[in-house]
């Protein structure tokens, strides 16, 4: 199992970023939580397995499309935590 904070930089709010991950997260078996921060930029909380935390990850830093843009993702592992959904957070 691998639990990580995914911090991700760029045109990332107003534009469904954040129903998008939880989409990713769903269809990758991923559970945790994604939020917007007052910088601008969105923080997930995600946890799953090597290969789907791969996948997921591969589809977050494409982004939603195109009236977004993902310019960095900083990634670091943390404590595993206890969750069986994907939610959005506000």
């Amino acid at each position: 199992m691998k639990t990580l904070e995914v911090n991700v930089f760029g045109v990332v709010q107003g534009v469904g970023f954040r129903w998008f991950a939880q989409q990713a997260a769903q269809k990758n078996n991923i559970v945790g939580w994604v939020r917007n921060r007052k910088d601008g930029s969105v923080t997930i909380q995600a946890q799953g397995t090597e290969e789907n935390m791969a996948n997921f990850l591969t589809t977050i830093k494409k982004g939603p499309g195109f009236y977004s843009r993902v310019d960095d993702v900083e990634i670091e592992s943390i404590a595993p935590f206890e969750s069986n959904v994907f939610a959005i957070r506000y």
